[in-house]
């Protein structure tokens, strides 16, 4: 949960960044992605 909210708060400052962690990453918990992508595009 924690690592959702870390990614969904960085990717409002760089998004690319945060979408390219997210795609280089398989193994994150389908939480953490859906939390990560939220304000992504």
């Amino acid at each position: 949960k924690a690592c959702g909210w870390a990614l969904r708060q960085y990717s409002k400052y760089n998004p690319l960044s945060v979408k390219q962690f997210v795609d280089e990453n398989p193994n994150l918990s389908g939480l953490c992605k859906r939390e990560a992508s939220k304000y992504l595009a």
